[in-house]
């Protein structure tokens, strides 16, 4: 073992060398060679070993070879004498860097082994992963193998049954041509039969077909008459509904109580609860001499229909649902709601957002599309424009313009040849269902004016007016009608101690409180049949002129307010639908060619 051989190496001090004189330069001569040899053995082999161990042998056979030569004295033949020391050494060093370049070759060769072998190890990794892959194709062969014997079996087994069928497929071949001879025998005889049949079957269906062209032409008249008779019963239903509505008058008023928060109705407003058109106002007055006992003074009022606090908004629509068919009908039909600030005015005309609740113009906008598709199967066809204006502060704003507020135009009112009136640079939009029109509805109330007061938290500082103009065509009756409909949310009427409005909210006040003041002189001037109406004093009045002016079917809300502080405006709110109700316009017209 290489242990064993690095113990036998003799190790000898370079002064033991020096002065031994019994050493033999030919033993020496003869020791070195073989040293070297073991010591190239050993540094192969501890080389491919360990690294620190190889190193320990190599530093002892450099030790023994420099006492060996240390012992000989010199290189080559010629020996040097004993005090020729610097030639010794001389002669040490030439041997001694003459093993280091064999060491150094030795460990080049050892290095050289070394990759063969990490080389030969990664062949054969690479080897047996090649092996293994080959396995596992011949594995897969082996399966596709199995496979194919499969598929060979059932191809001997198809070409068996295929066989069987040629045979089979023969016999019907023998078997279909004598079936086509009988068959052409039986031609012969069929088309025999035929001409004898047909001749007597044509005479029979001629016969049929005279009394069925008949029985056409008798359905075709009776189907025209009952397209006439429908259209007349159509005509005479419009008729009928607008001579009611023209005999409960053109201008109707309907009063609603607001139900207090919490509370009964106050004992200063008195419904009949068999009368539903009568509302009394009772006020107790104190004596000014203190003799006489308190005394009662009750103001009555007599409308179209009143509605208490708990009536729902669906039954506040049924009245007037069939004002709102006139507008289908060909004629303009005009909704507002007046009364003081919180008394309810938006919620009748708008409501809330559920079912049960929508108001006067969100009922309206559904029974006018349901009813034009309806009338679409008598061949009617209908288009309807949606516009919606607010007047604040005696200016007119477009509740539907979505654009810049500095690039916001003017609007004026204009009146055409044809006495209609229009706005300036309004925004009119196409609508073709309700949802169309309820999500311009809403835009709008996002865009209307309101501010708080000390009557209301949110209260309309502004008058705004929705108008649907309505266009229909019966192309096969060669029928036109056109019409609007305007609902009216005006704002609420207050007085200035009680509102306690200042700076711009007291000018947002007189200004509500002078149009609404134009529209009580408008009516009165029509009421007493003046020649001269002022509508032009306000621009409520002027654009409403239309509907207050006789050519249209008029409805107003009166709403007013149960709590017994708000008894005087309660009184002048009576008091002015009282003069409206009171109010003759003449007939309206509908507007049909």
């Amino acid at each position: 073992t290489p242990k064993q051989n690095m113990s036998r190496l003799p190790v000898m001090s370079s002064k033991r060398v020096l002065t031994s004189s019994n050493s033999s330069p030919e033993n020496a001569q003869e020791f070195v060679p073989a040293q070297v040899s073991t010591i190239k053995n050993m540094c192969s082999f501890q080389f491919i070993g360990s690294t620190c161990y190889s190193l320990t042998v190599l530093f002892a056979a450099l030790r023994m070879i420099l006492s060996h030569l240390l012992c000989k004295g010199g290189g080559g033949t010629t020996r040097r004498h004993a005090w020729d020391l610097k030639g010794k050494v001389s002669d040490m060093e030439d041997k001694i860097r003459n093993y280091q370049t064999k060491v150094k070759s030795a460990n080049q060769e050892n290095d050289v082994l070394r990759g063969n072998m990490i080389q030969s190890q990664t062949r054969v990794i690479e080897m047996e992963k090649k092996l293994e892959k080959q396995r596992g194709e011949i594995r897969e062969y082996e399966d596709e193998l199995r496979t194919l014997l499969g598929v060979r079996d059932e191809l001997e087994k198809v070409t068996s049954d295929k066989n069987t069928l040629e045979k089979e497929l023969s016999n019907l071949e023998g078997k279909y041509k004598v079936m086509e001879t009988l068959r052409d025998s039986q031609e012969t005889e069929l088309q025999t039969l035929k001409l004898s049949v047909q001749e007597s079957t044509l005479a029979r269906l001629q016969g049929t077909l005279r009394d069925s062209e008949e029985e056409v032409r008798s359905l075709k008249e009776t189907v025209a008459q009952q397209k006439d008779d429908l259209h007349a019963g159509e005509m005479e239903r419009r008729w009928l509904h607008n001579t009611i509505q023209e005999l409960k008058g053109n201008i109707r008023v309907f009063c609603r109580v607001r139900p207090m928060v919490g509370e009964d109705l106050s004992k200063h407003i008195q419904l009949s609860p068999c009368d539903i058109k009568t509302i009394t106002l009772a006020k107790t007055e104190e004596s000014h001499t203190g003799k006489t006992a308190e005394t009662q003074k009750n103001y009555n009022f007599s409308f179209d229909r009143v509605f208490g606090p708990m009536a729902s908004q669906q039954e506040v629509f049924e009245e007037i649902s069939l004002l709102v068919q006139s507008a289908l009908d060909g004629y303009n039909v005009c909704c507002f709601a007046y009364g003081q600030t919180g008394s309810g005015k938006t919620y009748t005309m708008e409501g809330d957002e559920f079912e049960d609740t929508r108001g006067v113009i969100p009922r309206a906008v559904q029974q006018i599309f349901r009813a034009a598709e309806k009338l679409g199967a008598q061949g009617w066809e209908f288009t309807f424009t949606a516009s919606f204006v607010e007047i604040y502060n005696e200016s007119l704003r477009d509740l539907l313009y979505t654009g810049k507020a500095s690039k916001r135009p003017e609007h004026e009112i204009r009146k055409s040849t044809t006495n209609e009136v229009t706005i300036t640079n309004l925004t009119y939009e196409k609508v073709s269902n309700e949802d169309q029109v309820l999500g311009l509805i809403a835009l709008a109330n996002q865009n209307r004016s309101t501010a708080q007061t000390a009557q209301n938290d949110r209260s309309s500082r502004s008058h705004s007016v929705f108008q649907l103009d309505i266009e229909g065509v019966n192309a096969g009756r060669d029928v036109k009608c056109k019409s609007t409909l305007c609902l009216v949310d005006l704002a609420g009427s207050e007085r200035m101690l009680k509102s306690q409005s200042q700076g711009e909210r007291f000018k947002e006040m007189t200004a509500i409180n002078s149009s609404l003041s134009n529209l009580g002189i408008v009516i009165s001037a029509l009421a007493n049949k003046e020649s001269y109406v002022p509508y032009r004093n306000s621009k409520l009045t002027y654009l409403l002129q239309g509907c207050l002016g006789g050519n249209s079917k008029t409805l107003m809300f009166v709403n007013i307010t149960p709590e017994p502080d708000s008894f005087g405006e309660t009184l002048n709110s009576l008091r002015f639908a009282s003069k409206v109700n009171d109010c003759v316009i003449g007939t309206a017209s509908a507007n049909r060619k």
